[in-house]
């Protein structure tokens, strides 16, 4: 059954607002991000649930059937995987959830910001990306062993989140995730497609790595929803956090591309 407004909560305790902020901008930013919200619930294509059927998008399938290109070229990336920024250096709204280095992360683009160097190195998985309508973010998302992300929520409804399991510890009792009520547990080659607008959480309580190919992609809504979920999105680009992980990105990447390599 879907799952109504009132039970998809707006806000998460222990997680900054990232769209919000101090003063009359901010908070008219924020009155119009809590509109949209409410129209991306009422007007969404794909109804409102916490975990959608993999064949509700029908491009799923065939990012899972490239699979195998995207695990050799993160294998490459995973030979220098001790260099590899941890989620919260390069995106400080997710401190209060996680501030240690076991959830590194490996960035190719974020809401109309690309890593050329990143691409550059994982052509096959940028093609594959782009079979994803309304891609906004996309990243290689990397659980050392022991990661436990406690309870929260997405900043945004009016995306919906795409997991490609790439390298899953066979320890489905140790490795998963929540959405809302349901706990899903990822398989290598295979897509998860949920709302991170839900509350969850999720785990690696196994002793090995696991990765994903993590994105964001806008959700599909009817008119009016549309326009106003585009004019959202489109302002991401703008905020405080996007900014300064982008320059957060940027220093890192002329350490790992330039003097880091230089060592190599």
């Amino acid at each position: 059954m879907d799952k109504s407004v009132s039970q998809q909560n707006q806000k998460t305790d222990g997680l900054e607002d990232t769209m919000g902020g101090d003063g009359f901008v901010a908070r008219s930013v924020q009155r119009l991000v809590d509109g949209a919200e409410k129209l991306n619930l009422k007007h969404s294509a794909v109804g409102n649930p916490p975990v959608f059927e993999t064949d509700d998008f029908p491009w799923a399938r065939e990012v899972e059937a490239e699979w195998r290109l995207i695990r050799a070229e993160l294998d490459t990336i995973l030979v220098r995987k001790g260099e590899l920024p941890a989620f919260h250096e390069i995106s400080s709204e997710v401190r209060s959830i996680s501030s240690d280095q076991n959830w590194k992360t490996f960035f190719l683009c974020g809401y109309g910001i690309k890593s050329e160097e990143a691409i550059r190195q994982c052509p096959q998985t940028w093609r594959i990306l782009q079979k994803i309508p309304g891609l906004k973010s996309a990243m290689f998302s990397i659980f050392e062993p022991g990661k436990h992300l406690p309870p929260h929520r997405g900043p945004y409804n009016g995306v919906l989140r795409f997991h490609l399991g790439l390298i899953v510890p066979d320890a489905p009792d140790k490795v998963g995730i929540r959405i809302d009520d349901q706990t899903r547990h990822w398989r290598e080659g295979e897509a998860l497609i949920f709302d991170d607008a839900y509350e969850h959480e999720a785990w690696n309580h196994s002793d090995q790595v696991r990765v994903v190919l993590f994105v964001d992609f806008e959700k599909p809504t009817r008119f009016p929803a549309n326009l106003t979920n585009k004019a959202v999105l489109n302002m991401a680009v703008f905020t405080p956090f996007i900014r300064e992980g982008y320059k957060a990105h940027k220093a890192w990447e002329k350490l790992f591309y330039g003097e880091g390599q230089k060592h190599r």
